[in-house]
C-alpha cells in the first residue's frame, strides 16, 4: 500500500506540482509567526511549548483522519497518504529551477542563470560565474532532493502519513525560527533546531548512503568520512542543519566525482566554505550528472520499497 501511495504521489506531483508559497505553507508559516510572537519570552522552554503546539495538532489530525479512512476502506487510506505526500514532498519545486539553470548555461545566457539561481536560493547570484552557478545549483539540488523527496519518503515508510507531516513541519519551524530571529531572540529557536537535527539525523545518512550506492561508492564513502564534519563548523546559527547538509553534500560530491563547496563571492565579500568532494571543477555538464544521481537514488528507494511490499503481500 505504501508503494502505491508513493508512486501515485510522485506522478501527481510531476503533473501538477504544488507551487512555492502555496496557501497551506503560507498558513502554517503565519501560524508559526503567531506562536513566536505569543510565546517568545527569550527562553528555550518557551520554544518547546510553541513547537509542540505547532506540530502535535498536525500529527494528531493526520493520524485520526488516516485511521477513520482506513476503517472505511483501504482505497480511502491510500488516497489520504497520496494527499499527505503530495503536500509534504516537492520534487518539482526545485527540479524546474535546475533545468532552467542548465538550459541557460548551455545557451551561455549567464544573466538568466544568475536570475534563476538567485530566486531559487533567495540570495543574489550577480557575482557568480558559470562554474560557480553550476556548483551552487548542484549543492541545492542534492540538498533539496534529500529535504523534499528522500527525507519525507523515509519517514513515510517508517510511520505512514504522520511521518512526512512531522518531518516537514519540523523542517519549516527550524528554518523559520532559526534563520529569521534576531540574535537576542534565538534561544526560542533552540529546540526547533535540535528537534529537526535529530529527526533528520538518520534520513540524511541514508540519503548519503544511497548517493554512494548510486554513484562512485568509494569516493563517496571517503568524502563522507573525511569532509562531512567540516561543513558544520561555522557560526552557531543553523549549526544542526549544517551538519546534516555536510553529510549529504560530501557523499553526493564524491559520488559525482566533482568538487563542491569552496569560496564564493557574495555581496562584495568572499565567503570561504569548506571544500567537499574530489575531482574536477564543476562544469555545466555535471548538472546532468547530478540529475541522474538523484533519479537513480529515487528509483533505488522505489525498487526496495516494491520488494518489501511484495514480500509482505506474499507473506
Amino acid at each position: 500500500m505504501k508503494f502505491l501511495a508513493l508512486a501515485f504521489a510522485l506522478l501527481l506531483e510531476q503533473a501538477w506540482p504544488l507551487r512555492r508559497g502555496n496557501a497551506l505553507y503560507a498558513a502554517f508559516e503565519q501560524y508559526a509567526d503567531f506562536l513566536e510572537r505569543r510565546f517568545n519570552g527569550l527562553q528555550a522552554n518557551h520554544g518547546v511549548i510553541a513547537w509542540l503546539l505547532a506540530v502535535l495538532p498536525l500529527a494528531l489530525l493526520t493520524v485520526i483522519v488516516y485511521v477513520l479512512l482506513h476503517e472505511a476502506g483501504a482505497l480511502l487510506a491510500i488516497a489520504w497518504s497520496v494527499a499527505v505526500l503530495y503536500v509534504t514532498m516537492g520534487f518539482r519545486r526545485f527540479s524546474h529551477c535546475f533545468t532552467e539553470i542548465a538550459q541557460a548555461l548551455r545557451e551561455q545566457n549567464i544573466n538568466a542563470a544568475r536570475d534563476v539561481l538567485g530566486r531559487w536560493r533567495g540570495v543574489p547570484a550577480d557575482e557568480l560565474n558559470a562554474a560557480e552557478i553550476s556548483r551552487v545549483a548542484i549543492e541545492l539540488g542534492l540538498l533539496q532532493a534529500h529535504r523534499y523527496v528522500l527525507g519525507p519518503i523515509f519517514w513515510f515508510v517508517v510511520f505512514g502519513p504522520v511521518g512526512p507531516v512531522v518531518y516537514r513541519a519540523a523542517d519549516l519551524l527550524a528554518d523559520r525560527w532559526g534563520r529569521q530571529l534576531e540574535p537576542e531572540k534565538r534561544a526560542f529557536a533552540f529546540f526547533a533546531e535540535r528537534a529537526f537535527f535529530w529527526i533528520d539525523w538518520l534520513p540524511a545518512r541514508i540519503t548519503a548512503a544511497t548517493f554512494a550506492v548510486a554513484g562512485n561508492f568509494e569516493d563517496a564513502a571517503y568524502c563522507w568520512r573525511t569532509q562531512a564534519a567540516g561543513w558544520g563548523r561555522g557560526p552557531p546559527g543553523g549549526l544542526a542543519s549544517q551538519r546534516a547538509e555536510g553529510v549529504v553534500l560530501a557523499s553526493g560530491a564524491g559520488a559525482l566525482g566533482v568538487r563542491l563547496g569552496g569560496a564564493l563571492r557574495e555581496d562584495g565579500m568572499l565567503n570561504q566554505r569548506p571544500e567537499m568532494g574530489m575531482g574536477e571543477e564543476v562544469s555545466v555538464e555535471d548538472l546532468r550528472g547530478a540529475v541522474g544521481l538523484i533519479w537513480r537514488a529515487l528509483v533505488l528507494w522505489m525498487f526496495l520499497l516494491l520488494l518489501v511490499s511484495l514480500a509482505s503481500a506474499l507473506g
